[in-house]
């Protein structure tokens, strides 16, 4: 979920006027659902990313392309947004338009994005209940967990919000007490 901090800056201002348009028109749950599609989409075709964020594809290729893959598969208002962002030569800038818009949208819903880093993946009533304590922890009325697999971290998991990172792993742990038998033992 990492993006550049510069593109973000520059995706900004679009998210921003394509949540105020979806408001306005009373079309925000089928943007906010032809987004969330659209961003699994592209994570899941790298192809289609290098091909829209190439300087020397013509627009009119790209207008192509996307007129026939997405045009059938998403609401009008947002297929006429993906072509103003191909016309302004920013549809390189789609992936960070996506997630500041989902973040316009969660915040406005009182959702709360947590990225939660895993030695092992959770099951379902570990996902639930740890839904559960962030709930009551950050007050949110919902949380979206994004969930990374990393088995370097040998057990246990990580936790980041906006504004905090709790270190539950075994890795932080061992490092820990790596740490302190340095100082412990320094001769």
């Amino acid at each position: 979920m990492s993006i550049n901090p510069l593109a973000s800056k520059i995706a900004s201002p679009y998210a921003r006027a394509l949540f105020d348009f979806s408001v306005e028109n009373n079309i925000m749950h089928q943007i906010t659902a032809d987004f969330q599609n659209l961003e699994i989409f592209l994570e899941k075709t790298p192809e289609l990313t290098d091909y829209l964020d190439n300087p020397i594809v013509s627009q009119e290729a790209k207008r192509e392309l996307l007129t026939k893959t997405l045009k059938s598969q998403v609401n009008a208002e947002t297929f006429k947004f993906l072509i103003v962002l191909v016309d302004r030569d920013r549809i390189n800038l789609l992936k960070p338009i996506i997630v500041n818009y989902l973040e316009l949208v969660y915040e406005a819903a009182s959702i709360k994005t947590i990225e939660v880093s895993t030695a092992l993946p959770f099951t379902y009533l570990q996902k639930n209940t740890l839904v559960q304590k962030l709930k009551e922890l950050t007050n949110a009325r919902e949380i979206r967990l994004v969930i990374t697999v990393d088995p370097s971290l040998i057990g246990g998991f990580l936790i980041k919000t906006s504004s905090k990172v709790i270190d539950f792993t075994v890795k932080n742990q061992l490092q820990q007490l790596a740490k302190h038998l340095d100082s412990v033992l320094e001769i």
